[in-house]
């Protein structure tokens, strides 16, 4: 499970990957979760980028890793296409 997104804040630590099944996928997407986080959250980058699932995160934390989600777009789909074409993908550590 590569990560594409590390954002660590002083209160958390939101982890941004790709499932190695994720490769068969057309549609570029995300999971997020933290640690401790049994059930991850899905969220699509493409057309627009939207929450398909929640997982076991709240509602707060859901707004904030879509708020992420959208703020590192561009990023998170480049590295999609690498990981679509079979290539190492590069993670991004974003310490805030």
């Amino acid at each position: 499970m590569p990560k594409v997104l590390v954002y660590i804040t002083a209160k958390i630590t939101w982890i941004f990957l790709f499932w190695g099944t994720d490769f068969h996928e057309n549609r570029a997407h995300v999971h997020v979760g933290k640690r401790g986080t049994e059930e991850l959250c899905k969220i699509w980058l493409e057309p627009v980028v939207s929450i398909e699932f929640g997982g076991s995160l709240t509602e707060n934390h859901q707004n904030q890793v879509l708020q992420l989600a959208i703020k590192y777009q561009k990023e998170m789909l480049k590295q999609w296409e690498i990981f679509k074409s079979g290539k190492k993908v590069k993670m991004i550590t974003i310490k805030k």
